[in-house]
């Protein structure tokens, strides 16, 4: 009964519409399937934001985001492939992982894609959050770029291309002076998500959220699967 409300009101399209109570309904929904769930490796396609688990609804504001809908740590790791829905790119803020919460899922869409759009995000990211990290990886460009920003700004970043490192602020501590590639540096700053496994600490669930308001969650219907 309650599963074929649930879907009724996710194929409505209309989830930023909901009343508190259907809300929490689908919030708990979200909580119990998650509570069974095993953390499995991430694949974010190269680029993600990384922010303190406790302050993630920082993330909303931050990046314009709306119509969130809570989902679990399996139906929201694909979410590039969702299709867009009236030009709103969805995106995903994981469940918190080691105490962070990841977000990623369409970033060329929804932030840009030059250099100073990412700084600005994660410098707006780290106002609503206290913190942010933002990696970015091409293997197939020979990119690899770290950024720590705090309280609202660029704190610590570090650029290598093909080899040849573009330093902005070097790692600053000791035992991280070699610290250069993307791999490395969110294994040790926050979490690598290609090493989430069975011995990462899971909590909460996740969500899924749309660039533009008003536009619902339809084309979610299957994801979900209720």
């Amino acid at each position: 009964m309650i599963r074929s409300r649930l879907g009724d009101l996710i194929a409505s399209g209309l989830f930023d519409r909901l009343d508190q109570r259907d809300r929490r309904l689908l919030e708990r929904r979200a909580g119990i399937k998650s509570a069974g769930d095993e953390p499995f490796s991430l694949d974010p396609r190269g680029w993600w934001y990384a922010v303190p688990g406790a302050a993630y609804a920082g993330v909303f504001e931050a990046l314009g985001l709306h119509d969130r809908f809570p989902v679990t740590l399996d139906e929201g790791a694909d979410v590039e492939d969702l299709p867009f829905r009236q030009d709103a790119v969805p995106t995903f803020v994981t469940p918190e992982l080691d105490g962070w919460r990841l977000v990623f899922g369409n970033l060329p869409d929804l932030v840009g894609v030059d250099w100073d759009a990412w700084m600005a995000a994660a410098e707006r990211l780290s106002a609503w959050c206290g913190e942010a990290q933002m990696f970015y990886e091409d293997g197939a460009g020979g990119t690899d770029l770290w950024v720590v920003a705090r309280e609202g700004r660029i704190r610590r970043r570090r650029a290598a291309y093909d080899d040849a490192d573009d330093v902005g602020d070097p790692f600053p501590w000791e035992e991280h002076e070699r610290t250069v590639t993307v791999a490395q540096a969110c294994a040790r700053l926050s979490v690598d998500p290609g090493g989430i496994g069975a011995s990462t600490r899971m909590r909460g669930h996740g969500w899924l959220a749309l660039s533009r308001p008003g536009i619902g969650h339809e084309n979610l219907n299957a994801l979900v699967g209720l």
